[in-house]
């Protein structure tokens, strides 16, 4: 069982957090005397454990404080993204219940028109210089609160919201247990420390917006096991390499459509930095291409693991870089929950056949204040989905094909438009693509690709024609794209995953 306030008091200096862009750094002592004192702000406030606080952030030190402030307090903390509306971030805050909100000077804009000295309305707090409104974090925390622990120290837990790519976000709540602080996430640490090397000794890169669960939940690991963190503001395929080199990094976490940027650097770019300190990479969130997958492998080596899980915790599958190699295409067998692929009417299907992905004897989790979403996410039996489907082979590896939703059914066929999306990624002339279906009298639905094209002058007819032609070269022409429109930018969430339905929406009535 280890908690950086352990390691406050056996490695005091040792630098905890660091920004990448700034050198700001932050370390465990300085940490610890930090976190207590946002933890006795929040006692000064009422706060108890199983309340709820969220804050609104970009990329910065006072982040993690935060969250390690909540976690010793036994709050709930939600982080929320950066890149919501006013009215989306209004709905979070209602409907976490937060007692607290804190935001910066940064991302004021998103949520000043939130604050509000009503009855029952959260407390608003800003970092830095607060502006008008705002009570000061620094004066009330920092300047005013003891460095000491508060007496009734108890663990806090995330609860982070869906990222909203088919509707209206939902915020993921696990039950309170009343744990001492220093009990870590066992499947976290499983897979930080026992697959992926991390300990003491770590130096981890971190390159992804923190308000996502993964690199939240990975950076508090990384300090959990006593190793180092140098967070990115934004990411950049160059800098991250560039940073690799720079500080030796040994572990990081990343997303598919980090590794196709990389992969896309000149190669005198990505041949000019060292990389060989990597010893784990972590990728998950979103589909890898194959052939993106196995450049990754030959470049950095069989360092990376990837998992298949989702914020709500219900099951998890992992696969390292062996496995993989000799499982093209998996994302794992089962180490969190039994796997179940089931058939529309609810019936396990034979190996190999694709179906509806479910864990069995896994975590119970529920969708905050949302009783009907929870119950459609379990069966009778009570079994669990995150709304994927796949496929088992006969040593337990699973095998995503696509998400329910994203499935188009031409002329009674089914089509997994990932599998579309993987082929034309490859073309070097493609940045990022989209695949889905859009309405035909005849066949109900038609195979449409919306490609953001690395140079949008040569986008047209002729590129069109060769991606169509690229496409056949390797997959049936059911599978492929009919025609092709050109964007100069896809929308995808920071954290790297497809909002489809903004792309569809262009193409359906709306009463479809």
């Amino acid at each position: 069982m280890t908690h950086p306030s352990h390691y406050a008091k056996t490695q005091p200096d040792k630098i905890a957090y660091q920004m990448a862009g700034t050198g700001k750094a932050i370390t465990y002592r300085e940490l610890d005397e930090l976190s207590n004192q946002g933890a006795h702000l929040f006692r000064s406030l009422g706060l108890k454990a199983g309340d709820h606080i969220a804050f609104l952030l970009e990329n910065r030190l006072a982040f993690m404080e935060i969250c390690w402030a909540a976690q010793r307090a036994g709050l709930y903390y939600t982080a929320i993204s950066r890149y919501l509306k006013q009215d989306e971030i209004d709905y979070i805050v209602k409907d976490c219940g937060a007692k607290v909100v804190i935001t910066s000077p940064q991302c004021a804009a998103q949520i000043a028109g939130l604050v509000s000295d009503a009855p029952g309305a959260p407390v608003f707090y800003m970092l830095d210089e607060p502006l008008p409104g705002f009570r000061s974090w620094v004066k009330e925390a920092e300047e005013s609160q003891p460095k000491t622990p508060i007496a009734d120290e108890v663990a806090g837990y995330d609860m982070l919201y869906s990222s909203g790519t088919t509707g209206r976000p939902k915020g993921i709540k696990r039950a309170h247990e009343n744990n001492p602080i220093d009990v870590p996430n066992p499947f976290l640490k499983f897979l930080c420390a026992n697959m992926c090397g991390m300990g003491q000794d770590s130096v981890y890169l971190s390159p992804a917006p923190l308000y996502h669960a993964a690199p939240l939940r990975f950076n508090m690991m990384a300090i959990t096991l006593g190793g180092t963190s140098i967070i990115m503001e934004h990411f950049d395929a160059e800098e991250f390499l560039k940073l690799v080199e720079k500080y030796k990094i040994t572990q990081s976490q990343l997303v598919p459509t980090m590794f196709v940027r990389m992969l896309k650097l000149p190669d005198e770019v990505r041949s000019k930095y060292d990389v060989s300190t990597l010893k784990g990479a972590i990728h998950a969130a979103a589909p890898c291409p194959v052939e993106v997958k196995a450049r990754m492998i030959e470049w950095w080596g069989p360092i990376l693991i990837e998992y298949y899980a989702g914020s709500e915790g219900n099951g998890v599958t992992v696969s390292d870089s062996k496995q993989w190699l000799s499982h093209r295409g998996t994302v794992g067998k089962a180490v969190v929950g039994s796997l179940k692929i089931l058939d529309e009417d609810g019936n396990e299907v034979p190996v190999g056949q694709i179906g509806q992905v479910y864990f069995a004897d896994a975590p119970v989790f529920t969708y905050h204040n949302d009783p009907e979403k929870t119950q459609r996410a379990f069966n009778d039996k009570g079994w669990s989905t995150l709304g994927d489907v796949g496929y088992v082979d006969d040593e337990g590896f699973l095998y995503l094909t696509d998400r329910k939703s994203y499935m188009i059914i031409s002329g009674g066929v089914n089509i997994y438009p990932q599998e579309t999306e993987d082929v034309l990624i490859t073309h070097p002339a493609v940045a990022d693509v989209a695949v889905f279906g859009v309405p035909n009298e005849e066949m109900g639905e038609e195979v449409k690709a919306v490609v953001q094209p690395h140079d949008m002058a040569k986008a047209g007819k002729e590129l069109e024609g060769e991606l169509i032609a690229y496409c056949r070269e390797k997959l049936s022409a059911i599978k492929c794209p009919k025609s092709i429109d050109f964007a100069a930018e896809l929308p995808r969430t920071p954290t790297g995953k497809l909002v489809k339905r903004h792309l569809r929406e262009k193409y359906w009535p709306k009463q479809g």
